[in-house]
């Protein structure tokens, strides 16, 4: 029998370092964990999880991931934000939360991890639903984002409302579809806010259940044709969850391109 690819979602992880708050509901927190090993100070990584938006799934699936990143040395935030379900959680608390945790975050962590985060702006890595805030946050607020690794994103938010991804995930959001409030769309959906200034690589599985490849190609396309400095890495046999499960056989390739981005700042 093969693994089950979402064990990854309930794997227990290393406590973080500490938890800093960038708001003051409950919600507006990020858990820190400082890099292995000693060197200069380097950009934040900051981890945006995914979920589909929804209260039930929190940042804590993404321990495992942001324990391997800090393992390999990078400074690491995992940002929490208030989701559908939540009190002001989704329009507009998710997507003003992604904004302003994603902008106090690396001053934040330079006073937390004194030494070992730099005053560049942060990498975003951000997983299905966490990509999409991630994409978002670059196209609307670029100073704050120093690249974007999209993991499986909800790329197309209107594409998504039409194929009903996670039994309505994203009318929860953004209150309707596209016709109830096409100014929440043109707002926010990141296929529509293109260009982009900020680099971007889009890492998408062939075998996604969850947020199909397709997606990704016609983003992507889209956005290359309209001039950003965006790339596309797609992974055959892989599914949604190994993208942010170290244990995974796709995890090298995932690293490999987070270093790539890293390394440019």
């Amino acid at each position: 029998m093969p693994a089950d690819p979402r064990a990854v979602l309930t794997r227990p992880a290393p406590a973080p370092d500490l938890t800093v708050a960038y708001g003051v509901d409950p919600e507006q927190v990020a858990d820190l964990r400082r890099p292995a090993g000693v060197g200069p100070a380097r950009p934040l990584v900051v981890v945006v999880h995914g979920g589909f938006w929804r209260a039930e799934y929190d940042r804590r699936h993404t321990g495992p991931l942001a324990a391997a990143l800090a393992a390999e040395g990078y400074p690491v935030a995992q940002v929490e934000y208030r989701r559908t379900g939540q009190p002001g959680g989704g329009w507009p608390g998710t997507l003003t939360d992604a904004l302003a945790g994603i902008a106090a975050l690396p001053k934040l962590a330079a006073e937390a991890l004194p030494g070992r985060v730099s005053g560049a702006p942060p990498i975003l890595v951000g997983h299905s639903a966490g990509g999409h805030l991630a994409l978002y946050a670059a196209a609307t607020a670029p100073s704050t984002v120093g690249g974007v690794l999209a993991l499986a994103p909800v790329a197309d938010l209107a594409a998504a409302y039409r194929l009903d991804l996670d039994s309505g995930a994203v009318a929860a959001l953004l209150g309707g579809g596209p016709l109830d409030f096409p100014d929440r769309y043109a707002a926010t959906d990141p296929r529509s806010l293109v260009p982009m200034r900020t680099r971007t690589v889009v890492v998408h599985g062939s075998m996604d259940q969850q947020v199909p490849v397709a997606m990704s190609r016609e983003f992507v396309g889209a956005a290359r044709a309209a001039g950003s400095d965006i790339s596309l890495v797609e992974l055959p046999g892989c599914e949604h969850f190994g993208l942010i499960d170290p244990e995974s056989s796709t995890w090298p390739r995932v690293l490999g391109v987070l270093r790539s981005l890293h390394d440019d700042h």
